[in-house]
């Protein structure tokens, strides 16, 4: 397994054209420079008419544009990653009036530019973080369409490459990597990779005929026993000779950008994966929102949930609310609440359905087109009314507004210590499991979500997955 990089192979490729650049980084950034440029001038012009000071209107556009690129927003790294892009462009905010400020202080020793510059500092970034928001949507929008795709080469195992290829699916093309072919490390296993609708391409070492052929722009190297440092070094070199991307994956999967970091040791780049972020000070922010705006939400949906009770009551007979334990964090029951949607003799009748069960390859039981649901309780189920009382358990601190799905104790009595890990938190209204597809996901796809968020917990992963939930809920997907 060789992988040889000539001279003759260096001077050709150094003149290949740029063809296989993504071409929607160069617009990207040239909007971006526009789009910054503008907003730091139409900043500066208010200062101006505030405070009637030229000193900013001249200084803070070509000084705005030099504290992006030295906090490097527009960086290849950055481009089209949100949250990134966002840190950046804050942190180059927050530096740019400082030292602004010291430059001038230097040469007049008056410190009346900072408040200038802060002031103006403000409604440039808020005008740039708009911008950036809708750019990254139109981009992935793109991505979803096929389109400013990175045509992409896999090298590796197969069963490492059919997992990354389940990891991308799952994503449902939002990405940027367009995968076009398979270089296998274990060629004898070639049959179940073209199952999966990928062409199998070569072996590891035809990598650099099928980048050439392909016009392949990304390299992916997947985890494999026989790739040691020599051989990754090669590829590696391989990949920069041909202009291309190179990228590692990880064997460790569903870990959020924040919890990686590298710690370079005498040489040796060390990949350091943080810690989940439970400690209870770390998750106070997130208990006093939970409870503030849950409370705050019962008072404004008070008389829409005093109706939706009475017309439960007059629909069928029996109680306005259903009750059921359930379990919460570690491992403590509670009293769920929800809108009845069944008739009160529906867990008698559970053995009878038992063969309908659309989930029978896990713990949950869930029936399409359940005959128990009465007809006010179907609406209530695909409208997600039906959670609202669970705004009670929230102010009652059971449950939190974003968390894994509240399990009943019949399926905890089933867990693997691995599954238990989903008990270290709050179950939630709402979670990745809901705008994911709900009770559409098969039962190893909604533990590996539960999983992820407990993982990789954030209150920025929190505020997605509640902006998230509204066009989950809309579209009512899994909701029986």
């Amino acid at each position: 397994m060789t992988i040889e990089v000539t001279h003759e192979q260096l001077v050709v490729e150094r003149s290949i054209p740029d063809a296989r650049r993504r071409r929607w980084e160069r617009k990207y950034r040239i909007v971006l420079l526009a789009a910054d440029g503008l907003a730091a001038v139409a900043a500066a012009l208010t200062i101006h008419a505030v405070y009637g000071r030229w000193t900013v209107a001249l200084v803070l556009p070509p000084m705005w544009i030099v504290t992006m690129v030295a906090h490097r927003c527009y960086d290849r790294g950055a481009l089209g990653r949100g949250s990134e892009e966002y840190v950046r462009v804050l942190r180059g905010a927050v530096a740019l009036p400082a030292l602004a400020a010291c430059v001038h202080w230097l040469f007049t020793h008056d410190w009346g530019l900072l408040h200038d510059m802060i002031m103006a500092a403000v409604p440039a970034a808020a005008f740039a973080l708009p911008v950036r928001y809708a750019l990254r949507r139109r981009l992935y929008r793109r991505w979803a369409r096929g389109r400013d795709r990175s045509t992409t080469l896999l090298v590796g195992p197969s069963h490492s490459a059919a997992a990354l290829l389940a990891a991308l699916r799952r994503a449902g093309g939002v990405h940027e990597l367009q995968v076009a072919g398979v270089c296998l490390s274990d060629p004898e296993n070639a049959a179940g990779i073209r199952e999966l609708g990928l062409p199998v391409v070569g072996g590891v070492g035809d990598i650099d005929d099928v980048v050439r052929a392909l016009g392949v722009s990304t390299v992916v190297v997947l985890p494999a026993p026989e790739f040691d440092a020599s051989v990754l070094r090669r590829m590696s070199w391989t990949a920069a000779v041909q202009d291309v991307d190179f990228l590692l994956a990880p064997v460790l999967a569903d870990v959020s950008a924040p919890r990686l970091t590298v710690r370079p040791i005498n040489g040796v780049p060390l990949l350091r994966i943080q810690a989940p972020n439970l400690s209870p000070m770390s998750r106070l922010p997130k208990e006093l929102l939970d409870r503030s705006l849950a409370a705050a939400l019962l008072l404004f949906l008070a008389l829409p949930m005093l109706l939706i009770a009475l017309i439960v009551r007059l629909d069928s007979s029996g109680p306005a609310l259903f009750r059921q334990q359930r379990v919460g964090r570690y491992g403590d029951h509670f009293t769920m609440l929800k809108f009845r949607t069944m008739r009160p003799d529906s867990e008698d009748l559970r053995a009878e359905l038992e063969h309908l069960n659309q989930n029978s390859d896990g713990l949950l039981f869930k029936v399409k087109e359940d005959p128990r649901v009465t007809r006010v309780g179907s609406f209530l189920r695909r409208s997600s009314l039906d959670e609202l009382p669970q705004l009670i358990n929230v102010v009652k601190g059971h449950m939190s507004l974003v968390g894994p799905r509240p399990p009943l104790p019949d399926e905890v009595e089933e867990y693997t210590p691995e599954v238990k890990r989903r008990l270290l938190v709050k179950p939630g209204l709402t979670g990745l499991w809901q705008v994911s597809g709900r009770s559409d996901l098969p039962w190893d796809e909604a533990v590996r979500l539960d999983l992820g968020y407990v993982d990789n917990w954030s209150m920025s992963l929190d505020l997605v997955i509640l902006m998230r939930t509204g066009s989950a809920v809309v579209r009512g997907t899994g909701a029986y």
